[in-house]
């Protein structure tokens, strides 16, 4: 098991870095962007760096950077405003959190531009209107990014890992491999649709088989073999033959 899952580093072709992960948790948890309750926000990013790393996956350095950074807005955060460092000269003694405010909401504003392009361009593939519309971007909104991302993917096998029993140091027998669990979903996946992210998991408690099954799925999504997604925000995430 141990060998398996060296040898497979996974790594999704995926635009995705910190600042989706930040989105992702200030979404999941239904807070204010102007008011991120920042303690909470880094405890969870830390978390979730913790499994990437457990997975193997490949961390950005831009993801220790901006853990850096929350650890810094949490320390100044912890303070009394009287006793925090002065701000830096020509910069305004602000609320420790509002840079990384203005860097979501202009990355979210860019997103939502990007998303709404490209359905733009799926629509109109085959169109040939006389005249462009001038004023076709939308306006920044709260509206929650609706695509599944690997922190989705992540969150969930969170909740499956936590019912696992054992020690996670502990070396276990060679039985589960990734290439196994792959012929297992891809089985499973002749016989029905679609099937549940719970379902995969059956009634497995070892934590070497939770984890060989999750690190399957990443593979046969990086391989385009599969497609997961959600009927609405935050439901049980569902896969199916892509």
């Amino acid at each position: 098991m141990l060998r398996d899952m060296r040898a497979c580093k996974v790594a999704l072709e995926l635009f995705e870095g910190p600042l989706d992960l930040l989105l992702f948790l200030i979404r999941r948890e239904e807070v204010d962007i102007f008011d991120i309750p920042i303690m909470k926000i880094t405890d969870q990013y830390l978390q979730y760096l913790d499994l990437m790393r457990m997975l193997d996956l490949d961390v950005a350095s831009e993801f220790l950077v901006m853990a850096a950074t929350l650890l810094q807005i949490k320390s100044r955060m912890l303070l009394p405003p009287e006793e925090r460092p002065p701000a830096e000269e020509g910069e305004e003694d602000e609320d420790p959190r509002m840079a990384l405010v203005r860097q979501l909401l202009e990355y979210k504003r860019f997103k939502e531009a990007a998303g709404f392009l490209s359905t733009m361009e799926g629509g109109q593939h085959d169109v040939y209107p006389r005249y462009v519309e001038r004023s076709f971007l939308p306006e920044a909104s709260d509206a929650p990014l609706p695509e599944i991302s690997i922190f989705d993917l992540i969150g969930a096998f969170s909740e499956v890992l936590r019912r696992c029993t054992g020690d996670p140091r502990e070396i276990v027998e060679d039985r589960y491999t990734v290439t196994d669990k792959i012929a297992a979903i891809l089985e499973m996946l002749r016989s029905r649709p679609a099937i549940r992210f719970s379902d995969l998991f059956g009634a497995a408690l070892v934590r070497a088989e939770v984890v060989a099954t999750f690190l399957a799925l990443l593979e046969l999504i990086r391989m385009k073999r599969i497609a997961a997604h959600q009927p609405r925000p935050f439901a049980e995430i569902e896969i199916c033959a892509a």
